[in-house]
């Protein structure tokens, strides 16, 4: 099972990309016909499954909408996930003790972005996803976890340094052997 918003945040870009036939049609071609209510956790094939074909159908624009929809994630977990005093304090924390917090909680709730897959710290800037199910499955030459990565770069933004970018470093649809690694950079 994964959050929600691995599907809700895509849905007003879906409906801005082709309208809401287009977006009915990728739900169904997802194996997704019910629009889920946000209440609860979702199978994780059916994120996985919009996530692909999203990637499929746009090629090009999969990416900034994908990045688009983290982003937007992020924003739901500000607003109704992290409480305010606790994001106050990160805030006039250090980056260093603040990052070190962020990523603590990160990992504590992991199970709700990376289902299946098992998520790591390896220090408070750089992350890595073993058996990421959005991208399961998949092979490319280049990183694909543009989701993943908009949801850490707004959070360490807002709450640890406006300065703050990430990227991913390698991706596990570059072949068996590899993870979903991602780095918090100032």
């Amino acid at each position: 099972m994964i959050g929600p918003n691995a599907v809700l945040q895509l849905l007003p870009l879906l409906d801005r990309l082709g309208g809401p036939d287009r977006r009915a049609r990728m739900l169904a071609e997802a194996g997704i016909f019910e629009v889920p209510s946000g209440q609860s956790m979702i199978p994780e094939t059916s994120a996985a499954r919009l996530h692909q074909q999203l990637r499929l159908e746009e090629p090009v624009l999969a990416a900034g909408i994908s990045a688009r929809a983290g982003f937007e994630t992020a924003n739901y977990i500000l607003a109704h996930r992290i409480p305010r005093a606790a994001q106050l304090l990160l805030k006039v924390l250090p980056e260093g003790p603040s990052a070190f917090l962020l990523a603590a909680a990160i990992s504590k709730h992991a199970w709700t972005f990376v289902g299946s897959g098992d998520f790591r710290i390896l220090d408070p800037w750089n992350f890595e996803i073993t058996g990421n199910p959005l991208i399961l499955g998949e092979r490319s030459e280049f990183c694909l976890c543009h989701w993943h990565t908009a949801v850490f770069e707004r959070l360490y933004q807002f709450l640890v340094a406006p300065s703050c970018k990430c990227v991913e470093t390698e991706c596990g649809a570059q072949g068996p052997d590899h993870k979903c690694c991602f780095k918090l950079e100032r």
